[in-house]
């Protein structure tokens, strides 16, 4: 972890310009400029994409003349890159999975924030996993009319520090953020992931069954709230500030109801969307795949990954069997074993 450590200052140092940068984009050119389509790397790229990719890598270069880096994100050819130029994977310690902007979407017509995420894992090639990172950079990427933007870090076993940025004074503060300790979604934000069309009448179903099986109904008024923030590491640090208290994207369970409808297979999130999972995990957040076991995935940018996360594990109780429940009588989530 130490080892990692030395990483840290470089990679804020690096978001930190991504930022400015992405933002000086922004407040340069239209909406319909930045959505100009520039590639497609099974995402679609758009043209605010290069700003940040192109920022990333000049970042990574400079710090890759000290240490080779193996690369790993949309947009790269063949999705991976290996810095400085000449280097090999063999040379490098350290593997980076990278999204250099988290919410594209949103940020290109300047309606919500999006975000620079970083994780950072040894090097075991093909084998390396979401669970071996060790360093986790995530970094706010404000709205023109925005003048505060956060950024968070967290070293495996060390727990999470946060600080604000103010982008009028160019300064600093700390910043103390903790996940909601409510045991119920009642009159909370609670979120079934629905982005796209398809299959959101069964998505949305499952949330329905969720919210009736938890929340008494009462005439007049409202169960609870939800929050369709396009941006995985968004909805992360949503859970991690105490904003919300349980997100479920579980658009790969519904991939077969797609096939049904002869209807193409949807975006789903990817290994590179949950690559600062450690951040959330350090700040108390419970994340899961939908069977319940620690949300995991191949580091490369192509696996479909679903995932809940629980602000707490009091909540975690009280959702958790329900979900599955309104999942298996799908036929979504296998039925539990047997012994």
């Amino acid at each position: 972890m130490d080892a990692a450590k030395s990483l840290l200052e470089p990679l804020l140092s690096i978001h930190e310009r991504i930022r400015a940068a992405v933002v000086d984009a922004c407040a340069g050119q239209a909406p319909e400029q930045l959505a100009t389509v520039a590639g497609d790397a099974g995402d679609t790229i758009y043209a605010i994409d290069r700003v940040g990719e192109d920022a990333f890598v000049q970042g990574l270069t400079e710090l890759a003349g000290e240490e080779p880096l193996y690369l790993v994100g949309e947009g790269f050819p063949g999705n991976s890159l290996v810095l400085p130029r000449g280097a090999v994977e063999d040379d490098c310690r350290w593997r980076l999975l990278v999204d250099p902007i988290d919410g594209t979407r949103g940020l290109m017509f300047q309606k919500r924030s999006a975000w620079i995420l970083t994780g950072v894992a040894p090097n075991r090639g093909p084998a390396t996993r979401l669970r071996d990172i060790a360093l986790a950079v995530q970094t706010e990427i404000p709205l023109v009319k925005q003048h505060l933007s956060d950024q968070l870090w967290a070293i495996r076993g060390l727990g999470v520090e946060a600080r604000r940025f103010n982008r009028l004074s160019a300064t600093y503060e700390g910043l103390g953020l903790r996940p909601s300790h409510a045991e119920t979604i009642a009159h909370g934000f609670a979120t079934v992931v629905r982005f796209f069309p398809g299959a959101r009448d069964v998505l949305a179903a499952i949330d329905d069954d969720v919210v009736r099986a938890l929340v008494p109904s009462t005439p007049g008024r409202v169960a609870c709230f939800e929050d369709q923030y396009a941006s995985t590491g968004g909805q992360l640090y949503e859970l991690l500030a105490g904003h919300d208290r349980l997100v479920a994207d579980l658009r790969p369970l519904v991939q077969s109801v797609l096939t049904a409808r002869s209807l193409p297979p949807g975006l789903c999130c990817h290994p590179y969307d949950l690559c600062t999972v450690l951040i959330a995990e350090e700040a108390g957040v419970i994340l899961a795949d939908p069977a319940g076991a620690p949300v995991d995935a191949p580091f490369d940018v192509t696996a479909d990954v679903a995932w809940v996360g629980y602000a707490n594990e009091r909540l975690r109780a009280r959702v958790e069997p329900v979900l599955q429940d309104a999942l298996r009588r799908r036929g979504l989530l296998p039925s539990p074993s047997r012994p």
